[in-house]
């Protein structure tokens, strides 16, 4: 193996810590709330505010941090997102009110959304065009990993220590990986390996990214199927708790169940889409978004715990599939150079829906005394909307003459 072949392996286990730590940090919140809310005497709407406030200032650095990692550089601005977020972290053991809380979630959302479109830029620079839908399924792995593991340690340290004390361990360790980042974090110059019939110019990145509609339906796609994925990580431990009268360490170990169900089907989805012909990968995915409803459906009605945690695994596997497949699509098609730009901007619907899901689910649930079920039926909508979205990707054959048309 050529000396490039490893350290490309160096390099995805990097960007697969540092989104570990970023999404144990994320989930992390969804059971400190518990103890939060208590403290704060928070209702279901404030709540929802505080876990939506973070998702305010990570969306609103996804384009420039796309931006930033195509002009800078991805080594540079994922190193100062990790020290950033890092600090913030340890910054949140230290609300003293509603307000205060807000305002740091949001801006630890600021200092961790550069990681995701700087991460992209980083696996088109060192992998080949065939592999990055492996690539990126491994380091999204870590956050279904996180998922099975966030929920075990959350709240046995809920019990342990609190959750004062749980943001100022984390924000430690984020400083530690921040070194780690520093010192074995490499780039190279960028790759010529660009597809002649790559359907966009480099001139004026956001610009061209902005014009091809395929880029709007996988916009459209990703805010609905992460409405769908937020509005149930966030709200489910509340949702066991308060409604199914779980206790705490219950809540924990079932939230986890799905969560490690994930994990295998974000690594099977990576291999899974580097094999399938172009287009069949955009129809399957969408005919996920349907069944994705379906089962949302059945897990809200669904008679016992067994069965509900059965139709969340499966939500979540079908989620899996499709995030895999929304975030490689651009490393696929688009040239090297504005990477970072396009899936800064497709991630950039993820966390819009980031933060309206969770505030919505707050306000549905007071509006409704109580009741989830309205809530439940958003997300039905959103999964319909995001295999509507999928649906109407024209092959990309189709989609080079177009673009190709409008350029003479």
């Amino acid at each position: 193996m050529s000396a490039k072949g490893n350290v490309k392996y160096v390099i995805i286990a990097i960007l697969f810590l540092g989104w570990s730590l970023g999404n144990f940090d994320r989930f992390i919140m969804n059971y400190a709330i518990l103890g939060i809310s208590e403290d704060f005497h928070l209702t279901a709407s404030a709540t929802g505010i505080v876990l939506s406030s973070f998702f305010a200032g990570y969306a609103l650095m996804q384009i420039p941090g796309g931006w930033l990692a195509d002009k800078f550089g991805y080594r540079k601005v994922l190193i100062i997102a990790v020290l950033l977020w890092s600090i913030f972290t340890f910054i949140t053991g230290s609300a003293w009110s509603l307000w205060s809380l807000i305002l740091i979630r949001f801006f630890f959302g600021l200092g961790e959304g550069s990681y995701f479109p700087a991460a992209s830029k980083g696996i088109a620079n060192w992998f080949p065009q065939n592999e990055r839908s492996r690539a990126m399924s491994i380091m999204l792995t870590s956050g279904t990993i996180m998922g099975v593991i966030t929920p075990i340690i959350g709240t046995t340290l809920m019990h342990s220590v609190g959750w004062r004390m749980i943001f100022y361990i984390v924000g430690g360790i984020g400083l530690v990986i921040t070194l780690l980042f520093y010192f074995l974090l490499h780039e190279q110059n960028e790759t010529k390996l660009v597809k002649r019939e790559a359907v966009l110019q480099t001139k004026s990145p956001l610009s061209e990214v902005l014009k091809t509609p395929m880029i709007w339906n996988l916009f459209i796609a990703n805010f609905s199927i992460y409405a769908v994925n937020w509005g149930l990580s966030t709200w489910m431990p509340t949702y066991l708790l308060n409604v199914k009268g779980l206790d705490l360490t219950s809540v924990g170990i079932i939230s986890a169940i799905p969560a490690f169900a994930g994990i295998f089907a974000m690594l099977v989805s990576g291999y899974i889409l580097d094999r399938l012909p172009e287009g069949k990968d955009k129809l399957l995915a969408a005919i996920f978004g349907l069944l994705t409803a379906i089962s949302l459906y059945l897990m809200a009605f669904a008679p016992t715990i067994t069965m509900l945690v059965v139709y969340s695994s499966i939500v979540i596997i079908l989620l899996s599939f499709n995030i895999i497949l929304i975030t490689s699509v651009p490393l696929k098609i688009l040239p090297e150079k504005v990477v970072g730009t396009a899936n800064g901007f497709i991630n950039t619907g993820a966390q819009f829906a980031g933060v309206l899901t969770p505030m919505l689910i707050g306000y549905l649930v007071d509006s409704f005394g109580g009741s989830y079920n309205a809530a439940f039926i958003m997300l039905i909508c959103f999964a319909l909307l995001c295999s509507i979205a999928l649906f109407l990707i024209r092959p990309k054959t189709q989609l080079v003459q177009a673009q190709t048309n409008s350029l003479n």
